[in-house]
């Protein structure tokens, strides 16, 4: 495995133009084992902050009144008093009042999208971002050392430092800036949870910490001791950060625009990934149904986005020019209908906010107008005159309309002025309609009502319609207005999932000093540290060494120095006169080895248990890792995602594995020993 690339300076990953609330703390002065990479302020006083601290606010309250409506609702099914369950009744109505207004409060502050828009002058449809999941703080200090006492036979207050690193780390984690570094904080966090499952978490025995998060949309708390719940919901709020990071770009320029087109892709390949990969989901923001939704929604965010570019780069007012305008607005205009129709779905109708919905809707009318407009602005507007520019006319428009209503055929309508004109009108008559469709769903929701930018996109749009509508209508035109045709929904550029690439952020393990993963793993099991004392002799030591990190005794010889003293195949040299050994390497080992005094060397060495011990040996001295897992600094390395791999058994969705050596001993594990060429080594 590749060595991890040193940690990048913070400084060289803040974007341009962060506010105060996206600014990580002061670094610590050590950082030996600690990320540098740190939250924001919690106490910052700006409106995101605020907006954070409310939501923990709420969701402590719905956490408290829902316990009190299980107390009151197991009081009133037990008791058989009539007037205490009178009471009790009583007692649950008020809770269950108090938790419809906590949730209408929490649904408020999730649809306050205008806290996460760009501060740019220019004027853009807001994007719909998500806030981040909150969680409660966790205490990992006992479970963890009590842990390391029972499975590994340490003192467990000697990795004190490691537990607080850890905690810092996660605590870090829960305030996450709105940037590049606070994308790669959430990573890092993420990536080391591979190492904590590795350390302490197995079918067998659990350290017993209990997890809580609270759902993003209604704040309804889930408690699970699997490390995949913690890890689902770190995945969650990575996608939801690259929301919020793809929210705020200025969207008046290109840069902008690609910058949020790749924020939102890469959420929806997060939403994807959890979907995917989770079921049985604790929480409803990541159930299957809430994560499909979710995607469907970047996509469609990412499909606007794309429009916009388009519009930003065309200068020129052509036919060709208007027409791509007209598909692509269609396009997007037929995502946002497919987002509209999820949401819509029993599960969702009453679990995704009302100003989503309404937003949804409202883009999805808007850009179906804008459509229309751009069709008739192609119909209409003056046209050079000749033989080929209409048979180029003609070509363009064969692929533009899905059917077309009427006895005239397309040429016939096209190379009569008048024709145009009324086709034209049709279009602009059918924008109206669809512009006043999507500011009276705007009215309806009080909170899109406060955003006075869709307000002036809304209005803007809906008036340059109106006019050239007004332009076409003649006082003599008495025929009535035909029906416009369909306009045939088309992208130069569809939106891609982009899947996260966990490989990105390296991390150490914080606890690589309880040995390399390959020995020291939860999975592992082994008896108590024997201390050998070994006296050379003239045939030397009498064992055979093999491998690094740690030492295997490969062998010993017979009626040899090594076998007198106890010391037997398979053992692992972890310490040699009192020198840590699990990291040292096959040399360092031999050279401490041959350093001994005549009063001869003290080797502590340990023994796997296993009920197929002569085949486990076998297993090990066959079994070869291509990655370098004991290396003291190794990255989760590996094909993309490969990390999330061991944390999926929260609810796994099961699929098929090949079987191997390793897979049917249950308890054996790969070692690596680098080139099995590699000849034994006698001492």
């Amino acid at each position: 495995m590749e060595e991890p690339a040193t940690t990048r300076e913070l400084d060289s990953s803040l974007s341009d133009g962060a506010s105060d609330d996206d600014m990580p703390s002061a670094l610590p002065a050590d950082s030996s084992h600690s990320s540098i990479r740190k939250g924001c302020d919690p106490f910052a006083q700006t409106q995101r902050s605020k907006l954070q601290h409310r939501r923990a606010r709420i969701n402590q309250q719905i956490n408290k009144e829902m316990r009190m409506r299980a107390g009151a609702e197991n009081l009133f099914r037990a008791t058989t008093n009539n007037k205490v369950k009178e009471t009790v009744a009583l007692e649950l109505s008020f809770v269950n009042s108090n938790l419809q207004l906590l949730k209408e409060e929490l649904e408020e502050l999730n649809s306050n999208m205008e806290v996460y828009q760009t501060d740019s002058e220019s004027v853009n449809v807001p994007m719909i971002p998500l806030g981040l999941k909150e969680t409660k703080e966790v205490d990992f200090t006992g479970p963890v050392q009590d842990f390391i006492s029972e499975h590994y036979r340490e003192d467990g207050t000697l990795y004190e430092k490691e537990i607080q690193d850890l905690m810092e780390l996660r605590q870090a984690m829960r305030t996450p800036s709105r940037n590049q570094a606070g994308l790669e904080l959430l990573m890092e966090y993420y990536n080391q949870l591979y190492y904590l499952d590795q350390r302490f978490f197995s079918a067998h025995k659990n350290p017993g910490v209990h997890f809580h998060w609270y759902d993003s949309l209604t704040g309804v708390p889930s408690s699970q001791r699997a490390l995949a719940f913690e890890k689902g919901s770190v995945l969650f709020n990575i996608g939801a950060l690259y929301t919020q990071i793809g929210a705020r770009q200025d969207r008046s320029a290109s840069a902008g625009i690609d910058t949020a087109i790749d924020a939102f892709q890469r959420a929806a390949g997060a939403f994807n990934y959890l979907k995917e990969n989770f079921s049985n989901a604790p929480s409803l923001d990541m159930s299957a149904p809430s994560l499909s939704m979710l995607v469907r929604l970047m996509v469609a965010q990412v499909q606007e986005c794309v429009f916009e570019r388009i519009t930003l780069g065309t200068q020129d007012t052509g036919l060709t020019s208007q027409l791509h305008l007209a598909q692509e607005a269609a396009q997007v205009s037929d995502v946002y209908l497919l987002v509209q129709q999820t949401m819509t779905q029993p599960l969702m109708k009453d679990y995704v906010p009302f100003s989503w919905a309404s937003m949804v809707q409202v883009k999805s009318e808007h850009f179906q107008a804008l459509a229309h407009y751009h069709a008739a602005a192609a119909l209409c507007d003056p046209v050079s005159d000749g033989e080929e520019c209409e048979e180029e006319v003609e070509k363009a428009f064969l692929s533009f309309y899905t059917n077309l209503s009427g006895s005239q055929t397309l040429s016939q309508i096209l190379q009569d002025a008048e024709n145009r004109r009324k086709l034209g009108k049709a279009h602009l008559r059918h924008a109206v309609m669809k512009h006043e469709e999507a500011i009276r769903v705007h009215s309806l929701c009080k909170i899109l009502r406060k955003m006075d930018i869709l307000q002036d996109v809304l209005s803007q749009t809906h008036k340059r319609s109106l006019d050239k509508y007004l332009e076409l209508d003649r006082e003599d035109d008495f025929d009535e207005t035909a029906e416009a045709p369909e306009i045939r929904a088309q992208t130069h550029q569809k939106p891609e999932i982009t899947s996260p690439n966990f490989c990105t952020v390296q991390v150490t393990d914080i606890f690589q000093r309880l040995g390399p993963l390959s020995v020291f793993c939860a999975r592992a099991r082994w008896g108590p540290a024997r201390v050998i004392c070994l006296q050379r002799r003239e045939g030397g030591l009498g064992l055979t060494l093999r491998g690094d990190s740690p030492v295997l005794v490969a062998g010993v010889v017979p009626g040899g120095c090594a076998e007198e003293a106890g010391l037997r195949e398979g053992d692992y040299i972890v310490a040699v006169d009192g020198h840590d050994c699990k990291w040292a390497k096959h040399g360092e080992v031999v050279h401490m080895l041959k350093g001994c005094s005549d009063r001869g060397v003290e080797v502590s060495v340990v023994t796997l248990d296993s009920h197929h011990t002569q085949v486990e040996r076998k297993s090990i001295m066959l079994s070869h890792c291509s990655e370098k897992e004991n290396s003291r600094q190794c990255p989760l390395g590996g094909a993309k995602g490969q990390s999330s791999a061991s944390l999926l058994n929260w609810s796994r969705k099961k699929k098929k594995e090949g079987g191997g050596v390793a897979k049917k001993l249950g308890s054996t594990f790969s070692l690596s020993f680098g080139n099995l060429r590699d000849t034994e080594t006698m001492y």
